[in-house]
């Protein structure tokens, strides 16, 4: 793993933590953080004993508090259309072939929001606050927030968060499916650490394609869609963890999946 100034990089078993560690700056995500976050991605993608990533904040108050402010002022419209952006980045998360999770420690606002709606899971701690600001300064949600969030938890309650700047709790954030599950600050990284447990007992391929199906489901018709479910299938029931899944199923014991 490479040497990183912006974010810290650690691994526990199967799953690999990237912290976003700017805590004197809330976390804010800079050009430089996004890099380092892009790098850190490619490493792992290659670390065939990490299977599962998550996203966190360094300390207790932050997740990520959106941009750096002090960048945001000086870019143009051409910044805004360059393919090394922050939108960039979330896609490529988006489009991670592991699996990922946001462990949500506080402040998830603009860009912090729109990083944990690009992984597959959230899970927030009770201090959690969460919202697209982004209006406040007269700009829109552009690292996919006027998207993703329109498609998590629908169109109306995405326009009404935006347009009105509305920062919600965790609670709140729950209750219209934004996150996945609620817990305590101190009980956080255990309840993270528990989720991707479960992830890692499934089969690695199965997964992936799960995700790839979803993904690509999500943006068409629902008869395209069922094909790139029926392809998927067909690609596992090719598999050695096919079989060892269901036999092991059928044998009553826990499945030794080797990713074939």
């Amino acid at each position: 793993m490479g040497i990183f100034t912006n974010i810290e990089v650690y691994k526990k078993r199967q799953i690999a933590f990237v912290v976003i560690n700017r805590p004197k700056q809330r976390n804010a995500l800079n050009k430089k953080t996004l890099a380092e976050i892009t790098g850190a991605l490619e490493t792992l993608k290659k670390d065939e004993t990490v299977e599962c990533i998550v996203f966190t904040g360094k300390g207790v108050e932050s997740f990520a508090a959106g941009a750096d402010i002090t960048e945001l002022r000086k870019k143009t419209a051409g910044d805004a259309l360059k393919s090394d952006g922050m939108q960039d980045v979330y896609n490529l998360i988006d489009d991670y072939e592991k699996p990922t999770i946001a462990m949500i420690n506080g402040f998830a606002l603009g860009g912090g929001c729109e990083l944990a709606m690009s992984c597959d899971i959230r899970i927030a701690s009770t201090n959690a606050k969460i919202g697209l600001p982004e209006l406040n300064l007269s700009i829109i949600p552009s690292a996919g927030g006027t998207q993703r969030l329109a498609r998590i938890v629908g169109k109306g309650k995405a326009l009404e968060m935006i347009i009105l700047g509305k920062i919600i709790d965790a609670n709140e954030a729950f209750r219209i499916g934004l996150i996945s599950e609620v817990t305590s600050p101190e009980d956080l990284p255990a309840k993270v650490e528990e989720v991707a447990s479960q992830i890692l007992a499934k089969g690695p391929l199965a997964v992936k394609l799960a995700k790839i199906a979803v993904n690509f489901g999500a943006d068409v018709d629902l008869k395209t869609g069922l094909m790139f479910e029926k392809l998927a299938q067909a690609v596992l029931f090719s598999t050695e963890d096919k079989k060892e899944g269901t036999t092991a199923f059928l044998e009553k014991r826990k499945p030794q999946f080797q990713g074939k």
